[in-house]
């Protein structure tokens, strides 16, 4: 059994402040914090970490600003084991920042910033090392740079994951054309189709020509579709939650990990959903990711099934 390919990931670079409170008020007012930390954000910047702590490879191809904020959340991917050499510092421009109110029942507001100046080429990406990939992982906040790798992923028979979300924006028919597995959260298939149940809606991207369409849930799982119109519910994994922030970020990465290792569509979302669930565990968007041994604990004691033992040795 020969290495496993590198995973390349696209989008945003984020650093959060996080704090964590009683109980959000009925109106505005002054509430105290129970706890508070910063940390890492970021949708792809989160699901590349996903990929390295369940030991992976990872590149995490990125824009950061000049500031200290893009520091700390490049130092913060490199602990993380995330390939960050083409991630670029655009002097000039302000890095992404988040706050996130976290409440005891673990649902989260989040008010982001981008710089919307930040510079859009792609130009200086390595596409070529798309050939030697096993996977290409995309949110969709850097539209140019998605384009241009999925359209080169094409042309070499790599997959596309397309993290779908309301944040990201709306991808381009280019992009969803060239997607392999588009993945959205339920308000992100809602801006991509048009009319009709969650079933219905996913329908409509598998008619795009798209391999895979699913849909995260939340504490309701993940609803998935296959080309050949067979549908997969896979049950969220019921764990205590601390902080929702990241979830779907998790199940991006674990997800496209998964399908990196060979396996099929309906074990990437169990191990999707599981690896969305240990992250709710700790306040922050990374906090609670599993490591594979900590993934495959966790599904023999929920299932009575854990993860593959040739993936297993791998990753160990």
């Amino acid at each position: 059994m020969g290495p496993t390919p590198k995973i390349i990931t696209i989008g945003h670079t984020a650093l959060d402040s996080i704090y964590r409170i009683a109980a959000f008020p009925q109106k505005p007012t002054k509430v105290r914090a129970l706890e508070h930390v910063e940390a890492g954000g970021g949708s792809a910047a989160n699901a590349a970490v996903a990929i390295a702590r369940l030991g992976g490879e990872v590149h995490l191809w990125s824009r950061i600003g000049s500031d200290e904020a893009g520091q700390r959340a490049l130092a913060a991917l490199t602990l993380a084991g995330v390939d960050t050499k083409h991630i670029r510092e655009h002097v000039g421009s302000r890095t992404s920042t988040s706050v996130i109110i976290v409440d005891n029942q673990g649902e989260a507001l989040v008010v982001c910033e981008r710089d919307h100046a930040m510079p859009g080429n792609p130009g200086w990406l390595p596409l070529n090392d798309i050939a030697s990939a096993g996977a290409v992982l995309s949110d969709t906040t850097w539209h140019e740079a998605t384009s241009e790798a999925f359209r080169y992923a094409a042309t070499v028979n790599v997959p596309t994951i397309l993290d779908i979300d309301v944040a990201g924006g709306l991808p381009s028919r280019e992009i969803l054309e060239r997607t392999s597995y588009a993945i959205a959260s339920a308000g992100g298939l809602e801006l991509i189709t048009h009319g009709g149940g969650q079933l219905d809606r996913l329908g409509q991207l598998i008619k795009k020509g798209i391999r895979h369409a699913g849909v995260t849930l939340g504490r309701d799982g993940y609803l998935g579709i296959s080309q050949n119109g067979e549908a997969h519910r896979q049950e969220a994994f019921k764990e205590e939650t601390v902080d929702t922030t990241g979830a779907g970020d998790a199940f991006h990465g674990a997800f496209a990990w998964a399908l990196n290792n060979g396996l099929e569509d309906a074990e990437c979302a169990r191990v999707g959903a599981a690896v969305a669930a240990l992250n709710c565990r700790r306040l922050g968007a990374r906090a609670g990711l599993p490591t594979s041994n900590e993934l495959d604990r966790f599904l023999k004691a929920r299932s009575g099934r854990g993860i593959t033992t040739g993936i297993l040795r791998k990753h160990s």
